[in-house]
């Protein structure tokens, strides 16, 4: 069975929206794209080059839209992002000139590639496709890069009612930025108690 790894660049209040560029993302007039630009550092650096190991991908639909536009060509940057496998989670596109890209229409699918051998999944971007995710128990580990601002619009990653879950953290940093880096492993359900005074 493969594992599903959410990496996302969220705000304090949870914004996942065009963190790459202003064009990236306007939907619903948004404003603040490229917001994680002025956080890059060399902390940041090292634990993207080590996001970016390779594995197969799982995206949603815009962003693949997004990435196959530039990513062929960027090759130095991501040495392996030609080579491996881009499931494309989407029910309006079936092809494209990307090397290795696989098309997915229906959660089902997900469930079977989730089941089936071969490197784990990691999700980059795809707002719509990671709450889907989160909404139907898909996700086994969260790597979150938590940037020191609020935006107060914008698409939020725990939109839509996640199931309740409880996770554990596995590693994490601080980067001289002051963008939390945490990787959350799934670990069962969420437990209560009362707080004792």
């Amino acid at each position: 069975m493969r594992k599903i790894i959410v990496i996302s660049m969220i705000t304090l209040d949870g914004v996942l929206q065009g963190p790459g560029g202003a064009q990236e993302d306007t939907s619903g007039g948004f404003e603040f794209g490229g917001w994680s630009a002025p956080y890059g550092d060399e902390v940041m650096g090292k634990v993207m080059g080590k996001l970016m190991q390779p594995s197969d991908l799982l995206l949603g639909r815009k962003t693949f839209d997004i990435w196959a536009g530039y990513w062929p060509q960027h090759t130095d940057f991501w040495p392996s992002i030609n080579d491996v496998t881009k499931y494309v989670v989407s029910t309006t596109l079936t092809t494209s000139d990307w090397q290795n890209s696989v098309f997915l229409d229906s959660l089902a699918e997900i469930e079977k590639l989730k089941n089936s051998e071969g490197s784990d999944l990691t999700v980059w971007g795809s707002g719509n496709l990671i709450q889907s995710l989160l909404k139907h128990d898909l996700v086994d580990e969260l790597w979150l890069q938590i940037h020191p601002l609020t935006l107060g619009q914008g698409k939020k990653l725990f939109d839509n009612g996640p199931i309740p879950a409880a996770f554990t953290v596995a590693e994490s940093v601080v980067t001289p930025t002051g963008v939390f880096i945490a990787n959350y492993k799934r670990a069962g359900d969420v437990k209560t108690g009362d707080v004792i005074a």
